[in-house]
């Protein structure tokens, strides 16, 4: 009997740690039938933008990458790019005779949904919704927006390459002919956020919560999805220590500053040394990178380095 039991409690916990491996793989799938990314046409991936700059319009699919592609302003050293852009705009295969976007989104892999938001006016995603997912003991946030339909609730389990949504072109600044799908990997800042955000935008309510878009710190999935093709095993925090070091910010600790236990491969040394303060690195794009123990002395934060 006792061997039983000692059998079945190692079965247990084998199955249990294949579990727990098989949660940290970040196995992704495009969450739409087009894959041209993975041939790398561009124009065929990407939904181009509309732009008219210094009177001359023009539809770049550049437009629809990820990082700073919106926006050209010129400066005495070029052409500069000067707004951001967190996701990726994938654009439509199929339409029906009316022209509207027929393509079923599905989960990128496996996670909870923890957001949905049905109403197009309260936010400039539109339709949207928000899948988090665990890898490397921290819980990251995929988010699916312009939706023309949602098909799951908060709550709900889903599976990688599950239907979740039909794209449309919900939010602001869409038409029918520019109709995508919006897509994000995300960390999140702060479950603090909505208080922040009451004291800071009164007069501009948050109907999404914490999954608010500002709370959310997005990645370059498209680099992500061509890097995990080359090697399936790799981690994220793996593929963000290529990021290069854009700013850093010096901030006095709080233990209302939830990233280094949201995200601990961030710590870069132990933060429980007694250090008077934490500095915070950042991409170019705003997401955190690395975070360690400074002996500056802060009572507020300060911008530290810029590259």
């Amino acid at each position: 009997m006792k061997i039983r039991f000692a059998t079945a409690c190692l079965a247990f916990q084998f199955v249990r740690f294949t579990m727990a491996a098989q949660n940290q793989i970040v196995d992704l799938v495009l969450p739409t039938d087009n894959d041209a990314l993975f041939s790398g046409d561009g124009p065929a991936f990407y939904q181009y933008i509309d732009r008219n700059y210094k009177g001359l319009k023009s539809t770049p699919w550049e437009g629809g990458q990820y990082g700073f592609v919106r926006d050209p302003v010129e400066t005495s050293a070029g052409t500069v790019y000067t707004r951001f852009h967190e996701g990726i705009d994938i654009r439509a295969l199929r339409r029906d005779a009316r022209g509207e976007p027929l393509d079923e989104v599905r989960a990128i892999a496996d996670g909870k949904v923890v957001h949905t938001n049905p109403v197009p006016g309260y936010s400039n995603y539109g339709k949207y919704i928000v899948i988090e997912h665990r890898w490397d003991d921290s819980n990251y946030y995929s988010l699916y927006g312009h939706l023309s339909s949602i098909a799951v609730q908060p709550g709900n389990g889903v599976k990688r390459g599950q239907t979740i949504a039909a794209m449309g072109y919900t939010g602001a600044g869409l038409n029918q002919a520019r109709a995508h799908l919006h897509l994000e990997l995300n960390v999140m800042l702060s479950h603090r956020f909505e208080a922040w955000y009451n004291a800071f935008f009164k007069n501009d309510p948050n109907h999404n919560g914490i999954y608010n878009g500002m709370n959310l710190a997005g990645l370059d999935i498209a680099r992500l999805y061509l890097a995990l093709r080359k090697n399936p095993s790799l981690s994220i925090p793996q593929f963000l220590s290529d990021e290069e070091i854009f700013y850093k910010v010096t901030l006095p600790k709080s233990r209302h500053f939830e990233l280094p236990r949201l995200y601990p491969w961030m710590l870069a040394a132990d933060v429980r040394h007694e250090k008077s303060s934490l500095e915070v690195s950042f991409a170019r794009s705003g997401l955190p990178l690395k975070i360690e123990p400074s002996d500056k002395h802060v009572i507020q934060p300060e911008l530290g380095y810029v590259n």
